[in-house]
């Protein structure tokens, strides 16, 4: 898919400090990697390798939108700023388009402009399960996935 650009200061806490740039990057590296297979998706030889606030992504995903997720959950996360998404997808399908978050955002603001129906939030609340829990709490900087409506 490409390299996608996330707010570096924005999104989930996962990393510590006080180590060497190679200790900090394996650490970061693992902790991406583990927050995605909690998630449980469908990836096979799901990868992380970090270059300063660029994360790499290998493996295949089983779907378009795993891998979707997948670059979401890794984007997300505070330090983060980049994701190189290196990924393949078994069964090839039109892309979601993203949409970043900004101060007054909600979701069935973001449904009226896409979809240009405000009660078609829930299918963005979908699209973005497990990393949303409700469709309430969304953040600026939070990128979120926009599926096409078929």
């Amino acid at each position: 898919m490409g390299l996608f650009s996330f707010i570096k200061d924005a999104g989930a806490k996962l990393f510590g400090i006080g180590k060497t740039t190679e200790e900090e990057a394996a650490d970061k590296a693992q902790a991406l990697e583990n927050a995605v297979k909690t998630l449980e998706f469908e990836v096979t030889g799901f990868r992380v390798e970090v270059e300063g606030d660029t994360a790499i992504i290998y493996g295949e995903a089983d779907s378009q939108e795993t891998r979707e997720k997948v670059v979401l959950v890794v984007g997300n996360t505070e330090g983060i700023a980049q994701v190189d998404d290196r990924m393949t997808v078994a069964i090839p399908e039109p892309e979601a388009r993203f949409h970043t978050v900004v101060r007054g955002d909600s979701l069935s603001k973001i449904a009226k402009q896409y979809y240009g129906d405000a009660m078609k939030y829930p299918i963005i609340f979908e699209a973005n399960k497990p990393m949303l829990k409700d469709p309430d709490l969304i953040y600026p900087g939070q990128v979120l996935r926009i599926p096409n409506l078929d």
